[in-house]
């Protein structure tokens, strides 16, 4: 009786397809976190749900786990303290972009009207697993509807999220349309509804808070050429959530 033997190159030449299959049902049992290592579609709608508050441009980031456009509690960075006050994204946008983010600025193309949405198209994946947005209410002093880095969902489908609206406490809510809004300039820039009167002594002093923290929303009045208040209580109060954002996960690239 004739005994084979098994030479060394056959020996490893098995060892090699075991290792490959042994890789190969791994990687299936991983399934949606496989996919997701190499990025995933990710589709954003944000909509407006405040009766006349308009939103500034809004800027959209999928960024890493380290990274913030705000934090309640913490004091406002310079670059957010010009996105809250006048309405301007670019230094946000440019920090983020610093720190490898996957921004998109100004998805509406402008203001976003009360009652309207406006969408925004993202790849997840990598190290950029979280989701950030922000932009100005208007008409406020330093009031902002914010989204502070949220975990994007793995799996695929819709997911959807209500959003309080921040006052960066940097500025008094005097409730004064002056045509304000540069940093350390107090007033508001506009109310692009034209629903604001004029006339106003001021609101309010200093805040209590100089972190970030939920807005406590309009004090206003009815006096439409004077009262303390150029806002109108009727018409600009909100109580919160300000915004809706839709999170869609679609396939990966």
């Amino acid at each position: 009786m004739n005994t084979i033997k098994t030479s060394g190159r056959a020996s490893l030449a098995g060892a090699a397809l075991k290792k490959l299959m042994i890789g190969l049902l791994t990687a299936a049992s991983l399934g949606p976190m496989s996919a997701m290592a190499s990025g995933r579609h990710m589709s954003i709608e944000v909509t407006n749900l405040t009766n006349a508050i308009y939103f500034t441009p809004l800027l959209v980031s999928v960024h890493d786990a380290d990274t913030h456009m705000f934090q309640a509690g913490t004091a406002a960075s310079p670059s957010l303290q010009a996105m809250a006050e006048g309405g301007d994204i670019s230094f946000l946008d440019t920090d983020l972009s610093a720190l490898g983010a996957n921004n998109v600025v100004d998805p509406a193309g402008g203001l976003l009207a009360p009652g309207a949405s406006a969408s925004a198209t993202l790849m997840a994946g990598g190290h950029n697993r979280h989701l950030s947005l922000a932009a100005m209410l208007l008409p406020t002093n330093d009031g902002f509807v914010g989204l502070d880095a949220i975990r994007i969902p793995r799996k695929r489908g819709t997911y959807t999220y209500y959003l309080n609206g921040y006052d960066a406490g940097t500025e008094a809510n005097d409730e004064i349309i002056n045509g304000g809004g540069a940093p350390g300039t107090p007033g508001i820039p506009a109310d692009p509804g034209g629903n604001n009167g004029t006339g106003g002594s001021g609101v309010t002093g200093a805040d209590h808070n100089t972190t970030v923290h939920v807005h406590r929303g309009i004090v206003g009045d009815t006096d439409a050429t004077g009262g303390a208040s150029d806002l109108n209580s009727v018409v600009h109060q909100w109580i919160n959530p300000v915004a809706k954002v839709v999170i869609t996960i679609g396939g990966n690239n």
